[in-house]
């Protein structure tokens, strides 16, 4: 049903796009209503369900569209050039900081989908958040300079503690947001806090 979307008219993929995800950050799934969709995106309701069967197809596929349009800009940046991990993940957490900047509509839309206790989708957002968590931290380690690590350094854990390190971080972030409804998107405190986890796992790892 969603390739009848992706072959219309860019514009009009556009402000539909744009007027779903508003709406989804804004009142979460359950509360989020199809018909101010529709009345935002200039469209008809019967449209709307011509492109997507449901609400739920039209969230999923919100989801995954949005994470596709962060990923290509994300892992095209040269800073995974790097191969000092540690400087690397220093300017990954620039890279999330400007992007938040560049796309807040968006960010709102990741947070409030972290945050999302709908029955109808939660397992489908586990799943690809954990699916997404996998896949980035692989792009995140991949081609590091080992050389810089101790001596007699077991590489395959010493990465899985950076990993779990920072998805552990990351999970409390996004528990915060969930209780305090943060929505701002400044989350320099938050890199401040991390930017320290870092330089312990340095001086822990390196020579």
């Amino acid at each position: 049903m969603t390739s009848k979307f992706l072959n219309i008219d860019e514009e009009k993929q556009q402000r539909i796009l744009n007027a779903a995800l508003n709406e989804f950050a804004q009142k979460g799934y359950d509360h989020a209503s199809t018909n101010a969709i529709v009345k935002l995106a200039g469209i008809s309701k019967g449209l709307l369900f011509h492109y997507f069967n449901n609400k739920k197809e039209l969230y999923l596929f919100l989801h995954k569209h949005f994470i596709d349009v962060l990923q290509n800009e994300f892992f095209n940046e040269e800073r995974f050039a790097e191969p000092d991990v540690f400087e690397r993940l220093k300017n990954i957490m620039i890279l999330k900081s400007q992007m938040m900047k560049k796309y807040p509509e968006i960010f709102n839309f990741f947070i409030s989908a972290y945050t999302e206790t709908s029955s109808d989708i939660k397992n489908e957002l586990d799943d690809s958040h954990h699916e997404l968590m996998q896949s980035s931290y692989a792009k995140i380690f991949e081609n590091i300079d080992t050389t810089m690590f101790k001596e007699n350094i077991d590489m395959k854990r010493a990465i899985q503690i950076v990993f779990w390190t920072l998805e552990g971080y990351s999970n409390q972030v996004m528990e915060k947001v969930k209780h305090t409804n943060q929505s701002d998107n400044d989350f320099s405190a938050e890199f401040a806090e991390v930017d320290l986890y870092i330089q312990m796992l340095k001086t822990a790892f390196y020579q």
